[in-house]
């Protein structure tokens, strides 16, 4: 289960379980759990933020950057003590969406399970409405 704070109280990046954000944007385990070994890895605790851009093959496409803290505005969701972040812009765009991470032949990288998109590009990054 993930949860979504104001950064207001987000600030602190302790655990705490609930449900989806309002949003319906959930971090799924997959996510997490790559999270959780980045963050090991940089020795601190990182943040994935996730944005909708214009552009792409298909209209639009998401961006993925690993920030050490969100902005004063950003959704914030968590999961087993991990989270990730997204602009008020991108929320619309992400309604009920998961975001996942995959490790697959083709490669391995953060996915959007959007239900959304209309459609989306082979590589998965681009999509429209």
């Amino acid at each position: 289960m993930s949860t979504v704070q104001s950064t207001e109280s987000a600030r602190d990046l302790s655990l705490s379980v609930a449900t989806r954000s309002p949003e319906g944007i959930v971090l799924a385990e997959s996510g997490a759990r790559r999270l959780a070994k980045l963050s090991e890895a940089e020795g601190k605790p990182v943040l994935l933020r996730v944005a909708v851009d214009g552009g792409g093959c298909s209209g639009f496409q998401y961006r993925f950057e690993l920030v050490d803290g969100p902005e004063a505005d950003d959704l914030m969701v968590r999961r087993d003590g991990q989270a990730v972040v997204v602009d008020p812009v991108s929320v619309p765009f992400l309604k009920d969406s998961e975001i996942a991470f995959v490790d697959e032949l083709a490669g391995a990288q953060f996915v959007i399970r959007n239900p959304n998109a209309a459609s989306s590009c082979g590589c998965g990054v681009s999509f429209s409405i």
